[in-house]
């Protein structure tokens, strides 16, 4: 028989028995923080559900059928994220107890967070269970295809309402600030009420640790600075990096370029993104090595992957760091005008880095550096080394840390038009967006006679793998072809035959 127990006594309770702050003489107390809430008619309801989620999005429906809010995404999420924030301890008893754990490994402190950030919903587990993934076999390894369904659309409705509503929008000043650490939210800014950080030191200059709300990989973490100031790769990038990796040595970590089209979208504020994951780059094997005979103490080498990645595996940090510092202004000086590579043009830099650290299976400290060059020309105008006209309709946004190390982070707006490119290539009815025809004729062509109702889900599904591997190919400094592989020798030539 299915046992009814007050909803708002059952949050209760659920709250007392997660957050330590919190004792049996706090329940009136909690009782009347939720009511507050939700409205004083939540006494009256029952629930059969004993799962905290379940019980927050219960209180949240009653909340919007009494009109104590509206019915938009941005207004629910707000109230739920404070209704879970009394489930969530404070920040310095998250911090106290992650430090705790810590002294025990760092994997527990990290799975303490973790779960306690799954289970307070800010990460948003079952949003990112809609997400699509699956493996596209290539030459370059498995490449990880990911159909984004997790990050909800903007609501016009919620979007027309903040533009009326008045905010002081500088504060946060951007979704990375420390200072969203239990911020309500608003309608143009996610609610973060339930939101923790964990606060560690790089060289006495403080930072924070956090998960993604929209987990792209498994424990995909955020490590920002608390200052709010842009993006920059210099020496102290690498320093950053690898003292991350001496913390939490079971995750890799990573940095966006510091330049606009093959940056990412947040190029406003310093950050990092790291995890407990092994994407297809890390384990690439090398096209081939090279010694560098002012870095004897760092092992070298090109990575066999269509993007141009050098490879620095060093015992000690301090060799990687000046090895990586190396590479980083060779190459931001370097030009090859035979190959449409210039370091400048009017004065304006375009050559920076992606570096991702990570440590070996042996206790070695290793960064990837991936060459970026952002130009544009006439002939492409989003980008030279970017995913060119005929690969946008798959991917047209920046190819970003994510993507440079092989997980293709697609729009939500795929899972219709491929299902109407299959219809199209099975000869069916369909509403295929145009610039889908081209691809799609290519692939009915190379697949005449062999597709079926049975095979055509997987078959489109490889081909926007390849699709993949050619933006990653296009992004690439030194193509994979003779004149490109050359290019790319000549570059390692310059850069261990100089006097640093």
């Amino acid at each position: 028989m299915t046992q009814h127990t007050g909803l708002v006594a059952a949050f209760v309770k659920a709250v007392i028995a997660a957050n330590p702050d919190y004792g049996a003489l706090d329940r009136v107390y909690l009782t009347n923080r939720v009511l507050a809430l939700v409205g004083d008619g939540a006494l009256a309801l029952t629930t059969t559900t004993t799962n905290t989620i379940d019980l927050k999005n219960e209180l949240v429906d009653f909340a919007q059928q009494q009109d104590q809010i509206g019915a938009s995404a941005p207004e629910r999420d707000i109230l739920g994220a404070q209704l879970m924030d009394l489930y969530t301890p404070t920040p310095s008893t998250v911090n106290r107890t992650f430090w705790k754990q810590y002294a025990r490994s760092p994997q527990a402190a990290t799975e303490y967070f973790h779960q306690l950030s799954e289970s307070n919903d800010y990460i948003q587990t079952r949003q990112i269970a809609k997400n699509i993934r699956y493996l596209a076999p290539t030459d370059y390894g498995d490449l990880e295809i990911t159909i984004n369904l997790s990050k909800p659309e903007k609501d016009p409705k919620a979007i027309a309402a903040a533009a009326k509503q008045k905010s002081n929008h500088s504060y946060p000043q951007c979704q990375l600030c420390l200072e969203n650490e239990g911020y309500l939210g608003r309608l143009d800014f996610p609610a973060r009420s339930n939101h923790r950080i964990i606060r560690f030191d790089i060289n006495g200059h403080h930072w924070g640790f956090q998960y993604s709300p929209y987990a792209y990989f498994n424990e995909h973490s955020i490590f920002l600075d608390t200052i709010h100031e842009p993006m920059h790769i210099t020496r102290q990038t690498f320093v950053n990096l690898l003292h991350i990796v001496d913390i939490w040595p079971h995750y890799f970590v990573g940095s966006n370029a510091d330049l606009p089209i093959v940056g990412g979208s947040m190029l406003a504020h310093e950050h990092y993104q790291g995890g407990r994951h092994t994407f297809p780059m890390a384990v690439a094997p090398l096209d081939y090595a090279f010694a560098w005979p002012a870095h004897a103490d760092v092992s070298c080498g090109v990575v066999h992957w269509p993007m141009s990645c050098i490879r620095l595996t060093a015992s000690n940090e301090a060799p990687l760091i000046a090895a990586a510092e190396n590479v980083r202004s060779a190459w931001q000086e370097y030009s090859d005008e035979s190959l449409d590579i210039r370091a400048y043009t009017g004065g304006t830099q375009h050559h920076t880095v992606t570096p991702i650290a990570r440590r070996t299976a042996s206790g070695d400290y290793q960064l990837d550096l991936v060459l970026r060059d952002n130009q544009t020309s006439s002939k492409y105008p989003d980008g030279i080394f970017h995913p060119h006209q005929d690969v946008q309709h798959i991917k047209k946004e920046n190819i970003g840390l994510i993507e440079v190390m092989g997980l293709a982070v697609l729009p939500a707006r795929l899972k219709s038009e491929l299902a109407e490119v299959e219809k199209f290539v099975l000869g069916q009815p369909n509403a295929m967006k145009e610039y889908h025809r081209p691809w799609a004729d290519q692939l009915a062509h190379a697949h005449a006679g062999q597709i079926t109702a049975d095979n055509v889900h997987g078959i489109v599904q490889q081909a926007v793998g390849q699709v993949f591997r050619r933006v990653l190919l296009d992004a690439g400094v030194f193509k994979r072809d003779d004149a490109g592989q050359a290019g790319f020798k000549q570059f390692v030539r310059a850069l261990t035959q100089s006097a640093k």
